[in-house]
């Protein structure tokens, strides 16, 4: 089973650059086998691109809105229902962005699981926020998690409506 970890956002934002963070982070240490983590930043289009060698399992790392208080963790399954008004964007970096791409390239979404983290600050300027940059070892917990849980038998890829 082949996972992609992928790390987004723009480091220059703040605590926007959550999710290249934590696959910094994530680095460190041994990946399980099939397991690929990659800080993609604000580049779309290459995350759509990579989509396309077909990944059983997708493991999105943002900074998310409403998630509750500055640096709360949360995780959930993107939603089914592909995006209707979105259009390709060469530069948007947002999952439903990226997933227009990704269906107008020929390809389809694999299972994905978001680790989002709730962002204090996304003004212009390098490094998180302190209630932001503790939640970085949380969410790389969380996405190792998520991984196990993408891998477990009973969590083989099934067929989606559309997608």
């Amino acid at each position: 089973m082949r996972i992609l970890v992928a790390g987004v956002g723009n480091i220059f934002l703040g605590d926007d650059g959550f999710g290249p963070e934590v696959v910094r982070y994530l680095a460190r240490s041994p990946k399980p086998e099939g397991v690929r983590v990659v800080d993609y930043g604000i580049r779309g289009m290459h995350l759509a691109y990579d989509l396309l060698d077909g990944w059983d399992g997708l493991v999105l790392v943002d900074a998310v809105p409403d998630a509750g208080e500055p640096g709360a963790v949360r995780v959930f399954e993107a939603g089914d229902t592909a995006p209707t008004t979105v259009g390709v964007d060469a530069h948007g970096m947002d999952p439903a962005s990226v997933f227009a791409t990704l269906a107008a390239l020929g390809g389809s979404r694999p299972r994905t699981i978001v680790v989002g983290c709730q962002a204090q600050c996304v003004d212009e300027g390098i490094g998180l926020s302190p209630a932001v940059a503790a939640a970085v070892e949380p969410a790389a917990a969380a996405v190792r998690r998520a991984v196990q849980n993408l891998r477990r038998p009973d969590r083989a890829a099934r067929p989606r409506p559309g997608g």
